[in-house]
């Protein structure tokens, strides 16, 4: 289920990401027509981005690309992108393609076109960079899911074996070294495809020194250099837990651990979805518990699966109740972090539905819905395990000791429903038993496994024997169908938030009109010809009370550049009874504009574009633009 699993992501990795940071905005604006040469390209983002090497790329209107300065960010805000311009621009159509890396370790790209006096027509393709290199996104997918899996796998098998405290340990030996080699190398193989994975390029960019480097100095280098001391400190731990003897280290053991958990969970945290956006330190902090919670009830699964594939043993009815017990609680976390992490990034119910992050939150709902069934019904076999043990326990509180030397009892004849308890039980429940206890991941020597007990220790019964083979299926069915909402995680951690795109298609606070200075006009005059159906480009300047500038440019079906008769715009604010007020556009030679628009009246304006494209062929259509005070 595993290999499936991976080669899915490695099939399905030729889809680009999307990333938490959302362009909110360029200067100057897409598709806009400017009289000036700009001495500068700037974007702005929902987030702090980082910048590379080859940031943007700048393409004239004859296809060649520009020479630009070092990418930067804008008046040292971090949200920002910028690159200076060379100070004399040819007039015509200009192509800025950009890439950067969002504050949550995901690299996002686009391109838009701005024109200097009057648009060209573009011919040909523009090569506008690499944006995303299939293999090194599969390959980076893929790691990202074992890293994920390991981790849970590492954290619930340390912690089913030091709080469930089963008798034998040796099952969980070899899942945990398996484990911990397996988040090693895939945080490795995260550390070298980061370069690539972020300029888009071959899975060869991993062995350039150069790049490795400057992923050292970035968040997400730091957080996996991060990890990998982590892990080092964890093998310590291991190592040491292993050796150790007795009970008593128990409560320094359990500490340690948490802290080396925490320290996992937080390099997680520090360079994803919580490192950005809205209340971040709360996010982060939740984020640690959501993913320690995962780990602790999904790692736990398979621990419990483990231990339930051994001969039964004495203690299985004690272990199995305290991993229910542990589950609850984890369960518990994961619903009260999830719902603060949904509402944070999905922003509205709307989003819910209307996006792809929504819809993947909705996948992954199912998904531990169906979990939560199957939990419930391993639940139901779990008090079936426990039952007999809590009638055992009542039995020897009942128990009259006998005197040191006194005679033994007779055995009790066959059908009794109390069975004699197992002298080595009695002994370890008594204070001040022998030293030797079993350490916690392998059993003592001078004392015998409980499931590797002798054929003489008592076992579970035949219907003991029945719900130990149903709660075993109900939990092998828990972990393929927790694996699959592993799975949805990861790819839900790479895909841009609902809350990140509504900012960034709003230009205005809730309840207003963005302050548009560009909006699109779609038009169809019925007419079946490339011009009689297309889109008006219109760019307001600087849209707020006072003079302004328009410029109207059209393009056809094809999305290329027509010639009409005439464009016409109109002004009204309703509800002023202000208008109409005709902005006399006139052909400057491509476009039609003017710069004297006078709006003396902040608000909701109505922009009513007429684009007649014959003699007798026209269509108006009416747009909301806000004047900004």
């Amino acid at each position: 289920m595993l290999l499936g699993t991976v080669l899915v992501l490695l099939l399905a990795g030729a889809a680009p990401a999307s990333a938490h940071a959302a362009l909110r905005g360029t200067d100057p604006d897409d598709k806009s027509v400017v009289k000036q040469a700009p001495r500068h390209v700037t974007l702005t983002f929902t987030e702090s981005v980082g910048l590379l090497d080859d940031s943007f790329r700048v393409f004239g209107p004859d296809q060649r690309r520009v020479h630009t300065g070092e990418a930067t960010h804008a008046d040292g805000r971090s949200d920002t992108a910028r690159v200076g311009l060379p100070g004399k621009l040819a007039q015509g159509t200009y192509t800025v393609a950009w890439r950067v890396v969002s504050a949550d370790s995901h690299p996002v790209s686009g391109a838009f076109t701005f024109s200097v006096g009057k648009p060209s027509a573009t011919t040909g393709q523009i090569d506008t960079g690499p944006a995303e290199d299939p293999l090194t996104g599969g390959l980076h997918d893929a790691a990202r899911y074992l890293a994920y899996l390991a981790a849970a796998l590492l954290v619930g098998l340390a912690a089913f074996a030091l709080l469930c405290r089963p008798a034998d340990t040796s099952p969980l030996r070899r899942p945990l070294v398996a484990a911990w080699w397996t988040l090693l190398g895939s945080t490795v193989v995260l550390l070298l495809l980061r370069a690539p994975y972020e300029t888009g390029t071959g899975p060869a960019g991993a062995f350039d020194a150069s790049a490795l480097g400057r992923t050292l100095a970035g968040r997400p280098g730091e957080a996996l250099l991060a990890r990998l001391v982590v892990l080092l400190l964890t093998a310590a731990f291991l190592i040491r837990l292993s050796r150790r003897r007795g009970s008593g280290e128990r409560p320094a053991a359990l500490a340690i651990g948490t802290a080396l958990a925490a320290a996992l969970a937080l390099t997680w945290a520090a360079a994803e979805h919580a490192s950005a956006g809205i209340q971040v330190p709360l996010a982060m902090a939740s984020s640690v518990l959501h993913l320690l919670a995962t780990g602790v009830w999904l790692g736990g699964l398979v621990a419990l699966l483990l231990t339930l594939r051994r001969p039964a043993g004495d203690h299985l009815p004690e272990v199995v109740p305290r991993f229910s017990r542990i589950a609850f609680a984890s369960v518990t976390v994961l619903a009260v972090t999830g719902i603060y992490q949904s509402w944070r990034g999905l922003g509205s119910l709307s989003a819910l539905t209307g996006t792809s992050y929504g819809r993947l939150l909705l996948a992954k709902l199912a998904g531990v819905a169906v979990l939560l069934l199957v939990a419930g019904y391993s639940r139901r076999w779990t008090r079936r395990i426990a039952a007999p043990a809590a009638v055992t326990r009542a039995a020897v509180h009942e128990r009259v000791p006998q005197p040191v030397g006194a005679p033994a009892q007779p055995e009790e004849p066959e059908g009794s429903q109390e069975p004699e308890e197992p002298q080595e039980r009695r002994e370890s429940e008594t204070p001040g038993a022998s030293a030797e206890q079993p350490s916690a991941f392998g059993a003592s020597a001078e004392q015998p496994s409980a499931f590797g007990a002798s054929a003489e220790q008592p076992s579970v019964s035949d219907a003991g024997g029945d719900t130990r083979r149903l709660l075993r299926r109900s939990v092998l069915v828990e972990v393929a169908v927790a694996a699959v909402v592993l799975m949805i995680t990861t790819v839900l951690t790479g895909t841009l938030p609902g809350r990140a795109q509504a900012e960034a298609a709003q230009q205005a606070p809730a309840g207003a009109l963005p302050p548009t200075t560009q909006a699109t006009v779609p038009f169809d005059t019925g007419k079946g010809s490339v011009t009689g159906r297309g889109t008006v480009q219109v760019t307001l300047d600087p849209a707020r009370v006072g003079e302004n500038g328009v410029q109207a440019v059209v393009y056809g079906s094809d999305t290329g550049l027509v010639v009409v008769p005439e464009v016409r715009i109109t002004f009204s604010l309703p509800s002023r009874k202000v208008g109409p007020i005709d902005a006399e556009l006139t052909d400057v030679g491509g476009y039609f504009g003017t710069n004297s628009v006078n709006l003396p009246l902040a608000g909701n304006w109505t922009m009513k574009t007429t684009v007649r494209v014959s003699d007798v062929d026209q269509v108006s259509v009416e747009r909301k633009v806000r004047i900004a005070p």
